[in-house]
């Protein structure tokens, strides 16, 4: 008898806890923002942090509160975008999609080396010795924290030097942030050239230390018909905002840091 009285209190306490709760929670409930929900379906849930914010759903509520613009996811891209546009009855400015591009060339056939580094497999870690164990200082390590950083497996190492399909790559720019040489940058998806080095040291050196090399000779520059294209600090730097895509400068570059890239069948030089 004792067992089935304790067995009865505990269901009679449970039962008014229960009912207690289903008030509170009638009462206490807060509404869902149904913008919200629509926007936060639109998203590619990436997670990523792209756009400033800490993952989707904090970019789903700022949009809906109108606390951020409707263009910031980057992997959601042009279609997100338009998604985005037409729940929030706004207008929304779409650029053009961007992928992750190693300006780089150094490979382990190309570029001298100084040091043996047997320390923490970190760029960042060996970065802090010297500036790495290559001769190039601006060069990329090729430890792999980008690849780690990743989110989708878009990078990997091959010949100590950084590789991104950028058919896989959804421009999340975390590489870019994680990279101590800052060697990746990111570019339209469109690009038909790319600088493939990032060497401000002057012509004989930055050869000597690299083969691959920019040697600043400024034939690109000269040869461009729309000023797209200048020797800056020893380096070629392209105006994508100029560029009309001709590639002359590539035909005319003495050691190949020019490249002919195609982005979205993921030819990259």
């Amino acid at each position: 008898m004792e067992i089935l009285t304790a067995l009865l209190v505990v269901a009679a306490v449970g039962l008014i806890a229960g009912i207690l709760l289903a008030i509170a929670s009638h009462f206490f409930a807060v509404p869902e923002n149904e913008t919200v929900k629509k926007v936060r379906e639109c998203l590619p849930g990436a997670n990523c942090g792209a756009c400033g914010f800490a993952g989707c759903d904090s970019y789903a509520e700022a949009v809906a509160e109108g606390k951020a613009e409707a263009n910031l996811c980057i992997p959601g891209g042009p279609d997100v975008a338009g998604q985005l546009s037409e729940i929030l009855g706004v207008e929304v400015n779409v650029g053009t999609p961007k992928v992750a591009y190693v300006n780089c060339s150094g490979d382990c056939s190309a570029v001298a080396q100084k040091a043996v580094y047997d320390g923490l497999q970190s760029c960042k870690a060996a970065s802090m010795i010297y500036g790495g164990p290559f001769a190039c200082k601006f060069g990329c390590i090729g430890l792999g924290d980008c690849v780690a950083e990743c989110p989708v497996g878009a990078i990997s190492v091959k010949d100590t030097l950084a590789r991104i399909d950028p058919r896989v790559c959804i421009a999340c720019g975390k590489c870019v942030k994680t990279c101590p040489k800052g060697v990746i940058s990111l570019v339209g998806e469109d690009v038909v050239v790319a600088v493939a080095c990032s060497n401000k040291e002057k012509g004989a050196v930055a050869r000597k230390n690299c083969m691959n090399a920019c040697i600043g000779c400024k034939k690109c520059e000269k040869v461009c018909p729309n000023d797209a294209i200048k020797v800056v600090d020893n380096l070629a730097v392209i105006d994508y905002d100029k560029c009309h895509d001709c590639g002359e400068c590539a035909k005319v570059c003495p050691t190949g840091r020019l490249k002919i890239v195609d982005m979205k069948n993921g030819v990259i030089g």
